[in-house]
């Protein structure tokens, strides 16, 4: 059912990097998700595929008890050095290690896509959160309203061979009435969508490329760290800054849902 054995090995190969150098350029992405989720002082938050604990950072600095979920055994390792009186377990999206209403807030910011089974792993939010709660999902934008994905990633996954054919076309998330479908499917009833800016900036081309590769193993695994590397940097002059610095323009869709 669920994927977090490849997922894990994906997000979890430069975990010291993704931890240090990638995550805290999302910390504008985390404050918008959680504005939105209504996380607050008192807030009983989970986020669901947390990463070496980027937002739960940010979740327990406005006064919420946290916890949280991922694949990668190395970042989970690193979410709890950080969050060392929060649960952060490893395990599966779809299925949830914890007990039925416990959280108020249950968030997915960047990784419902990334479940095997998305309605399923909706549906485990669901179920793990109070009558009343909210379950976020934040996702990335269209392509063209998102630099990452229209400039660096088609270079990344130009490495990488082509998939066969054959199968369900995916879900394309970003399209309004997509997550919302997903969430219905799942038992949730959504209560508001919209989207926002969330530029990723990094001070220098090396900090930026290194950001990039520490969730790129797959390519990395395929075509190796030095034809990554350098399909990486060939775009960079087209998100760099007078300064030297690079900043990817992004724009981020997001839908919380109401649990009955």
């Amino acid at each position: 059912m669920g994927t977090a054995e490849v997922q894990g090995a994906i997000w979890g190969a430069r975990a010291e990097d993704f931890a240090e150098i990638n995550e805290p350029a999302w910390r504008p992405v985390f404050d918008a998700a959680l504005s939105r989720a209504g996380v607050g002082r008192g807030t009983r938050h989970l986020d669901i595929g947390c990463g070496a604990g980027g937002a739960l950072v940010a979740s327990r600095a406005l006064g919420a008890a946290v916890a949280g979920l991922d694949a990668s055994e190395s970042l989970v390792a690193l979410a709890r050095r950080r969050l060392p009186a929060a649960r952060i377990e490893i395990g599966e999206m779809e299925a949830l290690p914890f007990a039925e209403e416990t959280w108020d807030v249950a968030t997915f910011i960047n990784s419902l896509q990334f479940a095997g089974d998305p309605v399923r792993a909706l549906a485990e939010a669901r179920r793990v959160t109070r009558r009343g709660g909210t379950v976020l999902v934040v996702i990335w934008g269209r392509r063209e309203d998102c630099a990452m994905l229209r400039v660096t990633l088609p270079a990344i996954l130009a490495l990488l061979p082509a998939l066969a054919p054959g199968g369900a076309p995916p879900r394309v998330w970003a399209e309004p009435g997509v997550i919302e479908d997903a969430m219905r499917e799942a038992g949730l009833q959504p209560a508001g969508a919209g989207e926002f800016d969330g530029a990723l900036s990094f001070p220098d081309s090396e900090t930026a490329t290194r950001a990039v590769l520490s969730a790129s193993a797959r390519a990395i695994a395929y075509a190796g760290v030095e034809a990554v590397s350098a399909a990486v940097r060939g775009t960079l002059p087209a998100v760099a800054n007078p300064d030297g610095s690079i900043t990817w323009g992004n724009r981020f869709r997001w839908v919380k849902a109401t649990r009955s």
